[in-house]
């Protein structure tokens, strides 16, 4: 194992449904009440750790009473509605039971991608972590569409490790992850430890999208490899067959490490420089500029004025007085709210614009300087 598993902190844990529902609809009790053991112990070394977990149409078919097969749209939706509060249910009595706080978070792709949408979910998600909480993420499959496909876990799971800049991403598999092919036809196939680039012979080797490769298929896990390291998470595909999988991987279980391309900041920071357009341009004063290059947030009270047609979440270049580029940053607020707080201190935001918003226009995590 890298020495880079002992390194993290932020712990993104992906759990399919074929490793969390027998094939009667059953939960597997005995394999979550290891897993959660697992990741109480990750929680008692200080990590902070994300459940990505499947589960709600499978748990919520068998209940309905729905038959084996392909359903319809409605039937998929209608079993999550139902398997989700199964499954959250089975996630807070067994996070309880050591202490922890189980938190139910559903959310769509539309809800990393979207830039408001995107602040809107990795606040929530960050303010549950900073109070002790477990997230447990789930696809929103009772709204969703075409979001609901065999494997899609994988991606979102791998939007939420971006998302929320995590170190690690963890795909708990039914093989140990990748092989130069399918291990199930191809008895010479051989394991891949440690995978620096996903190339397009990497891909090739994922066999096809509708394969028992993997509970998700395993190109599923490559896309989400893509995703990851390419924001510079790391990511792991590993077994989750047997009781305490997060335990096995600690004590050395084999297992397939894709290299993240940096580190999570740089990636993010290296977004917000030059990957977005920027929709608008504030203007502070000295004492906001000094407390910029220092490392500060960017409070309303230093911001003399604005310009541009900017919402929440957009990029917007910061300037001095003499309108030199300092830096870049995602705005907290859209162009009319910030408007209207701009010189104020952000204990009169409430006051100003009748909620109680964010106290930084521009939080530091959401900045690069220039």
């Amino acid at each position: 194992m890298t020495p880079d598993w002992h390194k993290a902190k932020r712990i993104v844990i992906k759990i399919g449904s074929s490793l969390l529902i027998d094939e009667g609809g059953r939960l597997k009790d005995q394999w979550l009440t290891s897993l959660i053991g697992d990741v109480a112990g990750l929680v008692s070394l200080g990590c902070d750790v994300l459940i990505v977990s499947s589960g709600a149409i499978a748990l919520g078919r068998g209940r309905l009473g729905l038959a084996p097969g392909a359903l319809k749209l409605e039937e998929s939706q209608a079993a999550a509605s139902v398997g989700q509060i199964r499954l959250a249910h089975a996630y807070e009595g067994r996070l309880k039971a050591h202490d922890l706080i189980a938190a139910k978070v559903l959310v769509t792709l539309g809800d990393t991608e979207e830039r408001g949408r995107y602040l809107n979910a990795r606040d929530t998600i960050s303010t549950l972590l900073k109070l002790g909480a477990v997230p447990v993420v789930n696809e929103n499959d009772t709204v969703a569409t075409s979001e609901i496909r065999f494997g899609d876990n994988d991606r979102l799971a791998a939007r939420v490790a971006s998302m929320m800049s995590a170190d690690l991403l963890i795909l708990l598999s039914d093989v140990d992850g990748l092989y130069t092919a399918p291990p199930h036809e191809d008895e010479s196939a051989r394991h891949l430890s440690s995978i620096k680039d996903i190339t397009p012979s990497i891909e090739a080797m994922a066999g096809s999208v509708g394969s028992d490769y993997g509970s998700g298929g395993m190109i599923t896990k490559i896309l989400a490899g893509k995703i990851a390291t390419k924001a510079g998470v790391h990511m792991l595909i590993a077994s989750g067959q047997d009781d305490h999988p997060i335990k096995a991987l600690f004590n050395g279980a084999r297992a397939s490490w894709f290299h993240a391309r940096g580190n999570a900041v740089t990636s993010r920071k290296r977004w917000i420089a030059g990957g977005l357009e920027s929709r608008g341009e504030l203007v502070i004063d000295a004492g906001a500029t000094k407390a910029l290059l220092s490392g500060k947030s960017l409070l309303p009270a230093g911001i003399k004025s604005l310009s541009g047609s900017f919402a929440r979440g957009d990029v917007v270049i910061i300037c001095d007085q003499d309108h030199n580029h300092i830096a870049r940053g995602l705005s907290a607020y859209g162009a009319s709210d910030a408007q209207k707080i701009i010189g104020h201190h952000s204990k009169d935001i409430a006051g100003i614009l009748g909620y109680e918003g964010r106290a930084a226009m521009i939080h530091r995590d959401d900045m690069v300087l220039l």
